[in-house]
């Protein structure tokens, strides 16, 4: 082999090299390729700040070999969206080995990578799913568009409940027909009452476990 053939080869390794290390990297920082901008929780702190908070919390499970989460997980990083919403959320995000193993946490399955909502009381909330994927694996995305799309349902059903699960009437589309103001037809409606619930959350006292 030639000196030239031989320097190639050196610094394909080298680059092969690097691109391992990188993506090893990637894998141990808290957003695991998710996105470090996020402020992330390990599961049992995060169970533990709903609850001191009021948050919902959202939870995306997945795996370093999974092919499907490699795809989401570069669309999730880049999405303004997605990151705008989650400061309303106690994120967290568990990789191989630090899955869950109760059962709530694969309500239909344990297929990856899989994303659920839960309430401040650590509830799987299993309304709260991809309605636009695949009725066999609800829980299952492929796009940042259909997070985004669940994200807006969880803030509208969490944030207008109180601590008891009870919906708050006086949070409802003011834009609408008064005869339907549970109904929306565009995402300025949306917002506008997600603002609300989450100005209503911000006034509420905080719960207590102290007797």
């Amino acid at each position: 082999m030639g000196s030239s053939s031989t320097l190639y080869y050196l610094l394909v390794c080298l680059l092969v090299t690097h691109l391992i290390i990188d993506g090893v990297l990637a894998e141990e920082e808290l957003g695991r390729g998710l996105g470090e901008n996020y402020e992330w929780h390990a599961l049992d702190e995060g169970l533990l700040i709903a609850k001191q908070t009021g948050k919902p919390l959202m939870l995306i499970i997945h795996k370093s070999w999974c092919g499907a989460c490699k795809a989401l997980k570069p669309k999730f990083a880049a999405s303004t969206a997605i990151y705008e919403m989650s400061k309303e959320f106690v994120m967290v995000n568990t990789i191989d080995s630090e899955e869950p193993k109760e059962e709530k946490y694969a309500p239909d399955g344990g297929y990856i990578p899989r994303i659920l909502f839960l309430n401040s009381n650590g509830e799987v909330q299993q309304q709260l799913y991809n309605k636009n994927g695949n009725p066999k694996y609800k829980f299952f995305y492929f796009d940042d568009e259909a997070v985004v799309e669940v994200m807006k349902e969880a803030m509208l059903i969490i944030f207008s409940s109180d601590s008891n699960g009870e919906v708050q009437q006086q949070l409802y589309n003011k834009n609408g027909n008064p005869k339907y103001k549970f109904f929306y037809f565009d995402d300025e409606a949306v917002v506008e009452v997600m603002k609300e619930a989450i100005e209503t959350l911000e006034h509420q006292p905080v719960k207590s476990d102290e007797l």
